[in-house]
């Protein structure tokens, strides 16, 4: 932006905090150094198909990974300070009006007290799930006229009184995950508004995140105007980092936009050209093994691989491009006088691919994490990993707690 630009928020913060919300202004919010993500507590929802829109009931499926209370006092042993709470807005939405949201409130209510009560603090993110075919994000937040987004708001309002009554020196809300809007939206900055606005409404003093649009990425937060968002202190604000995608999300199967993710493997943290025909090797050896998907398709998706690769060779992805990466959220913090403690990188981590390649890719994962994580602190960021189960996850499951992601987090180890 142009100095002129910068000259002129800076004028117009002053006369906020000096104006209309001095006291919010002022107002600290939560203080959060180091998170891991609960999800699929509640998650993993049972809808039943269309025409229907409604849920089973319980309606989150039974055999999700849910943590227990000696999971979560582990959490606490090894350094976590907060846990970040994800929560499908859909069966909260079906269900109001009936006795049934009164429970899956109360339900929740209970989740909060059990990582409260081991010494985390919470931060209830509301996660709408596009897996769906009614209560997608699109239907709830896609515009401030969506056709659910008077019951999200609702819903956004009483999730805010929950987090009030549970102590706002411990407790925090976040109201959307991932914007769908393109960067800079407008439709997101007078959806986010709405929602802030019934949030505060509900509890005056309660922390509250903010993001920008296109996914919450590095470039959502720094297109986003903080200025008009003052009154809604105290605020944190949030971005996800998965940079570079080639290696974090290497054997994502969810991708099917871009299908190529499945058959990656090996790819290595850093990424160097030499290493380049080690990976092309095990993603071919990965093609031959899968019968299920055709010798054309398989062609179409390695010509797409194949460049991807070289160009990820030639970049060199190391310690340094992740620093590049997340230095645009440090000068947009600066440019706007936010304390670099009051952002937080809300997501980050690296999916773990199948058993058979795991072991090459161990060491990889632990490395990328730990650049990250050190990206992160060294710009002054507290960070949620993503995530404690799947495969993405702190657990393995047949072995627990994975030591190699411990010491990549710089936590404590075993207690």
């Amino acid at each position: 932006m142009r100095a002129s630009r910068r000259a002129l928020l800076a004028g117009g913060l002053a006369a906020a905090g000096a104006g209309a919300f001095p006291a919010r202004a002022a107002a600290e919010p939560l203080s959060l150094r180091r998170g891991i993500a609960l999800w699929p507590w509640f998650s993993l929802t049972t809808e039943y198909p269309a025409p229907r829109t409604d849920y089973a009931w319980p309606p989150f499926q039974a055999d999700r990974p849910v943590p227990s209370r000696a999971d979560l006092t582990r959490l606490a042993a090894l350094g976590f300070d907060f846990a970040r709470l994800p929560l499908d807005p859909g069966p909260f939405v079906a269900f109001a009006g009936s006795p049934r949201r009164a429970e899956l409130l109360e339900r929740l209510s209970a989740a909060i007290d059990l990582v409260l009560a081991v010494g985390l603090r919470v931060v209830v993110n509301v996660q709408a799930n596009a897996a769906t075919h009614h209560y997608t994000p699109e239907a709830f937040y896609g515009t401030d006229r969506a056709p659910l987004f008077a019951a999200y708001r609702d819903l956004v309002a009483e999730l805010a009184r929950l987090c009030a009554s549970k102590g706002v020196d411990r407790v925090a809300l976040e109201p959307v995950n991932e914007p769908p809007q393109a960067c800079g939206a407008l439709a997101w900055n007078r959806v986010q508004d709405g929602l802030l606005t019934a949030a505060r409404a509900a509890a005056p003093a309660l922390t509250l995140v903010a993001t920008g649009a296109c996914g919450g990425l590095v470039a959502g937060l720094t297109a986003l105007d903080p200025a008009p968002l003052a009154r809604f202190a105290p605020l944190l604000y949030t971005f996800h980092f998965y940079e570079p995608y080639l290696f974090s999300h290497q054997g994502a199967t969810w991708m099917t936009q871009e299908p190529f993710y499945r058959w990656l493997t090996a790819v290595p943290w850093p990424g160097t050209h030499d290493r380049m025909a080690e990976t092309l090797k095990a993603v071919r050896a990965r093609m031959d093994a899968d019968r299920s998907v055709s010798q054309a398709e398989k062609g179409r998706d390695l010509a797409v691989i194949e460049e991807k690769l070289r160009e990820y060779g030639e970049a060199a992805p190391g310690p340094a491009f992740l620093a590049t990466a997340m230095e645009p959220v440090s000068t947009w913090a600066d440019l706007y006088g936010i304390p670099p403690r009051t952002v937080l990188m809300g997501e980050f981590g690296a999916l773990r691919t199948d058993a058979r390649y795991k072991a090459a890719r161990a060491p990889d994962r632990a490395a990328y994490l730990r650049d990250v994580r050190l990206t992160a602190e060294r710009a002054g960021f507290a960070w949620s990993f993503w995530n404690l189960f799947d495969g993405l996850g702190l657990m393995d499951d047949a072995h627990g707690v994975d030591p190699a992601l411990v010491a990549a987090l710089g936590l404590k180890g075993s207690p």
